[in-house]
């Protein structure tokens, strides 16, 4: 999928079918000129239903799907027909995405599992024939119910990623280029900072056919949480992974200082952030000897005490049957 395919927020206006109307029929026939009431009722207005689909990443399809209205119910007729109901439409939608209520901005539903089926606005109910009001001081009725009219609500779609692993750092931190060694995925690698401007997911083959997803998240900025850089746009995504994967590159200034500023701007953008597990791992390793990889890990062993870190290199192909083994581990533990 190419970044320009991959849209993650949409804005719909949706609206259900109005119910038919009832009939205000009078039964007749060749010998019989007064026949009682015989309307039927109308159809019910179409629904607009979401429905989850494990086959879609993204609402691309729904980009310029400005308004989705479901089909109006069928007037009643004669012999106590009723009318049919209105068409429903289905907008399908991949799993993680969040429906809000454009006005409010309140969250009406998630759709998390495959085929998972929400009503969005329901149709109006058809209205009742002349048939049900005959009685007996009343047989012919010339009146029936209009139908109900149907619903209107402008919606908002937002798609988090459904990833097992977050990968988070800097811009340039080397996320793409860990994700192209790990998976099969394909990512756009440079060297300048923001290459990456959507998230990329990518599925880990581990051992025994097992596999878990991991998602390359735009690189993280001092003041992301308040809008800056991709602020908003990509760290909602990060909101489902489970384990966080915290890279900083090996020639970074003060390793222990990226990695209070990362976590910084997660704590403000979603406090719960802070209960998910961390792994800290630190890339581009293949630049290090010996001695300064023993320098380095004497500082961290006292800068990241009781986190997990690890030393890798994506380009040469260290440590990473670790991480794997070690991210598998966190996974089920």
């Amino acid at each position: 999928m190419t970044e320009g395919n991959f849209v993650d927020y949409v804005k719909i206006y949706v609206a259900s079918g109005k119910g038919g109307r009832g009939s205000t029929h009078l039964h007749r026939e060749k010998y019989i000129d007064k026949g009682g009431p015989d309307g039927g009722d109308g159809g019910r207005g179409g629904h607009v239903f979401i429905i989850g689909n494990k086959n879609l990443w993204t609402l691309y399809h729904l980009k310029f799907a400005r308004h989705i209205k479901a089909g109006h119910g069928g007037d009643g007729s004669s012999s106590r027909s009723t009318g049919a109901d209105g068409e429903d439409k289905y907008i399908e939608v991949p799993l993680g995405t969040v429906v809000r209520d454009k006005e409010t901005n309140q969250v009406l539903f998630e759709i998390t599992d495959d085929g998972e089926k929400k009503i969005l606005v329901e149709g109006g109910k058809g209205g009742l024939g002349n048939w049900h009001f005959r009685s007996s001081t009343n047989q012919t009725p010339r009146y029936a119910q209009p139908g109900i009219p149907g619903q209107e609500l402008d919606i908002i779609l937002e798609l988090k990623v459904l990833a097992d692993v977050g990968l988070v750092g800097f811009p340039n931190a080397g996320k793409s280029t860990l994700l192209s060694v790990l998976t099969a995925a394909k990512p756009k690698i440079a060297d300048y900072p923001f290459t990456t401007l959507k998230p990329n997911l990518g599925i880990v083959a581990y051992r025994d056919f097992q596999s878990f997803v991991i998602a390359d998240i735009p690189g993280i900025i001092e003041g992301a949480a308040e809008g800056k850089g991709l602020g908003h746009y990509f760290l909602r995504h990060i909101e489902r992974n489970s384990t966080l994967l915290f890279l900083v590159p090996a020639d970074a200034e003060d390793i222990k200082k990226e990695y209070d500023v990362l976590l910084d701007e997660l704590r403000r953008y979603n406090p719960e952030m802070m209960d998910k597990d961390r792994l800290i791992v630190v890339s581009k390793s293949d630049m290090l000897d010996d001695e300064l990889k023993a320098e380095l890990k004497e500082e961290l062993d006292e800068a990241f005490k009781g986190i997990p870190y690890m030393f890798i290199s994506s380009v040469a192909q260290q440590g990473l049957t670790e991480l794997k083994d070690k991210l598998w581990k966190m996974l089920n533990d």
